[in-house]
């Protein structure tokens, strides 16, 4: 079989050929062009009936050209099922044509149908305690599930606002009874009730209005109606419903009162995060303790639990300068100031107070560009201690400084690889959005328990999207191997080359998780936008893939349904002439330490404020879907990012092995067709940039058929996550600092001064080629660089009188010259080269 390389360069190579011969545009060249295209996007062998117009020669081309087509048709293999992506056919509302509202508003999941029972309030309770009060509370019975509301203490007028939901699928009773009971020590006293037949319930449909509550009067089990009326709304829905999120739902009937909170859906924003610039320029009238010394001063600056110092000023005087920025990360609303400390280092571990000052964020300039901000000079206050009592001095010292808030940059919390919002921070910098990207998470199967209950294994699973400042979470299915969440969600999008990440949870914390409870991962999934065709709804089961110490394990599937629409073709294809970055980036670029060190404080101060919302968005959850451990050191990863370097070099490495067959012979007929072709070029220099760009043409057109029609997903072996060692997964998991025995740390230390000094190796080599390179003129070699500039001379007054078309063809035909003509001996520039001086001889 003709390897698949060769084969691409020689079909294209024959097209060439044809095209070529065709462009003295003769009466058959137009159908023939046509044929030819035809067969690029069909997927269908070449007919050389078809070709029966052409000269004898030319249909020749075309059988050879047939022959290179079946082979090239040949599929490399797939994938490994049990890790690959697979095409699923939901029962979902995109692209139906039905009468249904939901069709063209929440198409991307499947419908499920819910009774919704709000319970509203009640009034005129009568009394069943000894005291003539009662203790209310709500107990909403459908089957054999039972919601109850909170009770109120002594009260006849309560006010719930609760919403019930049982799943249309789980309903067996035909009767739904609502229960108002006072809450007693032994048992429970019934009030009254209201009682609903299930088929005589009304349906509603989004977007219509709620339906309105209204007022019952309740009826004890005998029928009689005392005292007390319960207003109350009961309809039939779907997951569309407003009151969908807020809803206690009979699949979580088990949850207590007090987890409720922790299993609903919501939807967070991230914080609004600016970059503080703080220039700090110089200090005037400084006072130490010792004037009989010069002064080792520089400034702290502490923003919440960020900590910054300039360097120590090189002016050691009472009036020191800087001039270095101090960059910070802070989220609006801004809840604490900026400490400003002058410093002297008095001692070795010892540092004295010179003045410090205070500066409220609220009052900083918000800059939107490179432009300068204006300075101010800063007062700072100095406290001494004057018979045991704290005193201000009179006379203050002050700091010249340059603070703003950047609105130009955009804070990274993400990787750029992998990022889901590249906007600036100023809302002003905006461009409008170009489309809607829009999500449905419709379902899991096949998930691992994540913990035991019980003396047996449950997963409580729920999902957590992110796409720029807006995250989601989905309702959490308790203990559930197969949930069905039918839940969608849309973002707006600015940018097509961005990503969104959906992660899969196990809810540790419905039970009264203790203390150090955690929500374990299940998996994540990255789709890149830019991969997804407009319009169209992708739905996939993705695997869910979790790396352990032990190794790769997939531990269940997610079923999404995705749509990217394009609001402007135009806006779309644009962006990609813009910067990936804000134009602050380049203007005035941050150095990769200060940007790591600025991410991680962007992703703590993210993760502190999702945390302290209700549900909480936990640390663990968004430090997961942040993948903030993407900067640790891993040989597995290592590896893996060597082995895409040498995928994308393959190309190369396939072009040059080809080019040396062709000049070892191996196949005449392709050398003698390379011959012919080079010397066409040679004579008509003017075809080549045309005939290179058709090439690439001609090469996008073939790769067509071969297009993605999936997105892409987590790839074990681009991770290199099958083939990894125990022992490469154990130091990836490891603890910083490590945790692990001192042999095992040796032992990863001389593995990595052995690589270490491979790299070292390739790096010597590389710097020795260059230091070649630059003695051929250098003169430290005298003989060398003699030879070397006698042969530019001569080279210099031959170019100058022969043709260049001559000089080309010489030199073509002699690097493509018979095998006959060769030997295996180096050439002589080779040898020249290899004997030149480099300074490794000069190194210790």
């Amino acid at each position: 079989m003709v390897k698949r390389e060769k084969v691409d360069t020689l079909y294209f190579l024959c097209v060439l050929l044809l095209l070529y011969r065709s462009l003295s545009l003769t009466s058959h060249t137009f159908p023939f062009l046509f044929l030819l295209v035809s067969y690029f996007f069909s997927s269908s062998y070449i007919n050389i009936k078809d070709f029966q117009f052409l000269h004898l020669e030319e249909r020749k081309l075309v059988l050879f050209l047939a022959f290179l087509q079946r082979s090239k048709m040949q599929k490399p293999p797939p994938q490994s099922v049990d890790f690959a992506l697979k095409q699923t056919s939901p029962n979902i509302g995109a692209g139906a044509v039905t009468g249904d509202k939901l069709s063209c508003t929440y198409d991307l999941v499947e419908q499920m149908q819910y009774l919704y029972v709000l319970v509203v309030k009640a009034k005129d309770l009568p009394g069943k305690d000894v005291t003539g009060s009662c203790d209310p509370y709500v107990e909403v019975k459908l089957g054999n599930y039972k919601g109850v509301t909170k009770h109120f203490e002594k009260k006849s007028n309560p006010e719930w606002n609760q919403v019930f939901g049982f799943s249309k699928e789980r309903i067996q009773a035909s009767i739904l009874e609502v229960f108002v009971k006072d809450k007693d020590v032994v048992v429970d006293d019934l009030i009254g009730r209201v009682v609903f037949d299930v088929n005589e319930i009304p349906k509603r449909v989004p977007p219509d209005s709620p339906l309105a509550p209204q007022w019952y009067r309740l009826e004890d089990r005998k029928g009689n109606k005392p005292k007390g009326e319960l207003m109350l709304a009961v309809w039939m829905g779907t997951q569309a419903d407003e009151a969908f999120p807020d809803a206690w739902h009979s699949d979580a009937a088990s949850v207590g009162p007090d987890g409720v909170t922790n299993i609903r859906s919501k939807v967070y924003l991230s914080p609004k995060l600016w970059y503080v610039r703080v220039n700090v320029i110089e200090a005037q009238d400084l006072v130490p303790s010792d004037k009989g010394r010069f002064p080792e001063v520089f400034v702290k600056a502490v923003l919440r639990n960020q900590a910054l110092r300039t360097r120590i000023s090189p002016s050691k005087t009472i009036n020191p300068m800087w001039n270095e920025d101090l960059m910070f990360v802070v989220a609006e609303p801004f809840e604490e100031p900026l400490f400003l400390s002058v410093e002297d280092r008095v001692g070795s571990n010892k540092d004295e107070t010179l003045g410090k000052c205070v500066i409220p964020l609220q009052v900083v300039q918000r800059r939107l560009d490179h432009k300068p901000v204006n300075s101010r000079w800063h007062n700072l206050e100095k406290h001494v201690i004057v018979d045991g009592e704290k005193k201000e001095m009179k006379f203050a010292s002050r700091i010249h400084l340059r603070i703003c808030l950047e609105g130009g940059y955009h804070v990274l919390d993400e990787s750029t690889h992998c990022s889901s919002d590249l906007r600036p921070t100023a809302k002003q910098l905006w461009r409008p959005n170009i489309g809607i990207l829009e999500l449905g998470i419709l379902s899991a199967h096949g998930l691992m328990p994540m913990k035991t209950k019980d003396g047996r294994g449950t997963t409580d699973a729920y999902c957590v999207a992110k796409y720029g400042q807006k995250w989601i979470r989905t309702r959490t299915i308790v203990d559930n191997f197969m949930p069905r969440w039918n839940e969608q969600y849309t973002w707006e999008v600015f940018d097509p080359c961005t990503v969104i990440t959906i992660g899969v949870f196990d809810n540790g914390h419905i039970h009264g998780g203790a203390g150090g409870a955690k929500d374990a991962r299940i998996g994540k999934v990255r789709i890149r936008l830019s991969t997804l065709e407009a319009n169209r709804v992708y739905t996939h089961s993705y695997p869910l893939l979790v790396l352990h110490s032990s190794g790769v394990k997939k531990t269940g599937e997610v079923q999404l349904a995705v749509r990217f629409t394009c609001s402007t073709l135009i806006n779309m294809l644009h962006m990609y002439s813009h910067p990936l970055l804000p134009k602050m980036h380049y203007i005035h670029p941050l150095s990769v330490i200060q940007l790591d060190s600025l991410r991680h404080q962007a992703v703590q101060m993210v993760s502190v404020r999702l945390s302290r919302a209700e549900p909480p968005l936990r640390k663990e959850v968004v430090e997961y879907i942040l993948d903030v451990d993407s900067h640790m050191w891993s040989m597995r990863r290592s590896k893996a990012n060597f082995f895409r370097i040498m995928g994308v070099l393959s190309g190369l490495i396939a072009v040059g092995k080809w080019f040396d067959q062709i000049c070892n012979w191996r196949n005449p007929i392709t050398t003698i067709l390379i011959h012919i072709l080079f010397i066409i070029l040679v004579l008509y220099p003017e075809l080549i940039l045309p005939t290179v760009f058709l090439y690439l043409f001609l090469i996008g057109i073939w790769n067509y058929r071969w297009r993605p029609l999936h997105p892409p997903h987590m790839d074990t072996r681009v991770s290199h996550a099958v083939a990894a060692h125990p022992d490469e997964l154990d130091e990836e998991f490891d603890t910083f600092p490590t945790s692990r025995p001192s042999d095992i740390i040796r032992m990863r230390y001389d593995r990595l001064r052995s690589i270490g000094g491979r790299v070292q190796t390739v790096i010597g080599d590389l710097a020795t080629q260059g230091e070649r390179l630059q003695s051929l003129l250098s003169w430290r070699d005298p003989r060398a660089t003699t030879l070397f500039v006698t042969f530019c001379l001569i080279a210099a007054i031959v170019l100058y009188v022969t043709p260049f078309q001559v000089v080309a063809l010489l030199i073509g035909l002699y690097a493509l010259r018979h095998p006959r003509f060769r030997h295996k001996l180096p050439s002589v520039p080779l040898n020249f080269f290899r004997r030149l001086p480099a300074r490794s001889d000069s190194m210790l």
